[in-house]
């Protein structure tokens, strides 16, 4: 379903949408990649100059902003370094946020965050691990310690400090996706990062148009009850932003 489409068959029923005198910029999975950040920031600034002053702007970012791609520490300082007067930005916490906090708490929980890509957030930070060393309890916890001592303090500060979730209007903002069984207030957090099939299959409406990551798909996926916005910017180089202003909504990508 196109964009076209999906707003036509909205118009058909209730529409959604967010706050008036608001627009929304919800952008995905970045994984590293400050390339891709870095220009689709400079389409949004274009953007933002050419709106009324009475609008509110929020840019969302739907997490996973580490791993898998070169850059991750660089994202980072791409993230705090965007502040921008009189727009709101919103930072989410993704799997890939709390798969890297875990490995700080917790070492033993490193081959699995090294193996889906923490190996390219170690890099970023200036520590490597051949990728056929034994993960040894005592090479998880050296390589621990080495992050922690090479972690800027704002950096972790940002990462214990990403939100769950975020509404704005009839919108419903996440990383991965919600329990469909659950009301939008009882959400299980390790659903809101981790859940895939049991939300993306469903086709039931949970009171909000649920905006999420997590799941790549070559394009932007619109459904009744949920819009995806992964398109593996790690990978395909097309990083996507879904633009959200009264009932309409449109796609901004690398």
């Amino acid at each position: 379903m196109n964009v076209l489409a999906w707003n036509r068959a909205r118009r058909a029923h209730t529409l959604p949408s967010v706050l008036p005198r608001t627009r929304a910029y919800a952008i995905g999975d970045i994984h590293g990649r400050r390339d891709l950040l870095v220009r689709l920031h400079e389409t949004i600034m274009a953007e933002i100059v050419r709106v009324p002053l009475d609008t509110q702007i929020q840019i969302v970012y739907l997490g996973d902003y580490v791993d898998r791609g070169p850059e991750s520490r660089q994202v980072i300082n791409a993230l705090l370094a965007t502040r921008i007067p009189g727009v709101e930005t919103v930072h989410l916490l993704g799997n890939h946020e709390q798969a890297l906090l875990d490995f700080l708490s917790k070492p033993e929980t490193g081959p699995g965050w090294l193996f889906y890509g923490g190996d390219a957030t170690l890099a970023s930070y200036g520590i490597t691990v051949h990728p056929m060393a034994p993960r040894t309890p005592d090479l998880l916890a050296r390589l621990a310690r080495a992050l922690t001592d090479a972690m800027p303090a704002e950096h972790l500060a940002f990462l214990n400090g990403l939100s769950l979730s975020h509404e704005n209007g009839d919108y419903f903002f996440v990383h991965a996706g919600i329990d469909p069984k659950r009301p939008l207030d009882r959400q299980d957090p390790q659903d809101l990062i981790w859940i895939r099939d049991g939300f993306t299959n469903s086709n039931r409406y949970h009171g909000k148009v649920v905006v999420h990551g997590h799941t790549i798909a070559p394009e932007p996926v619109m459904r009744p009850n949920r819009i995806g916005i992964d398109t593996g910017a790690y990978v395909s180089g097309k990083l996507t932003c879904l633009v959200l202003e009264g009932t309409e909504c449109r796609f901004l990508t690398t």
